[in-house]
């Protein structure tokens, strides 16, 4: 899942290039491929991605936008849209 990669390049996750020629990323003590990364499914994938962006957003107020709300929402789904497009818009005007 692409909107996956794009979260775990900004969680700056290490990487490695195994012999399949595939780049793994390493996740809380274990390496998954691409197609593992789990954000779009877990909490414990996506919270500290949710801190990370909170804690860039009150550094850095009006920056990119107002994220606030989907970023506090109960619905895994909304906040990993959240999540996806609150990078998508930081690198677009970096």
């Amino acid at each position: 899942m692409k909107e996956n990669k794009l979260i775990a390049e900004f969680e700056e996750l290490p990487t490695e290039v195994f012999k399949s020629g595939i780049m793994n990323y390493h996740h809380e003590g274990a390496w998954y491929e691409e197609h593992e990364l789990s954000y779009e499914k877990s909490w414990a994938w996506l919270m500290p991605v949710v801190d990370k962006i909170k804690e860039y957003l009150s550094d850095n107020i009006g920056v990119v936008g107002y994220f606030d709300e989907c970023l506090s929402s109960k619905d895994l789904d909304t906040r990993y849209q959240a999540v996806v497009e609150f990078i998508k818009q930081l690198n677009k005007n970096s």
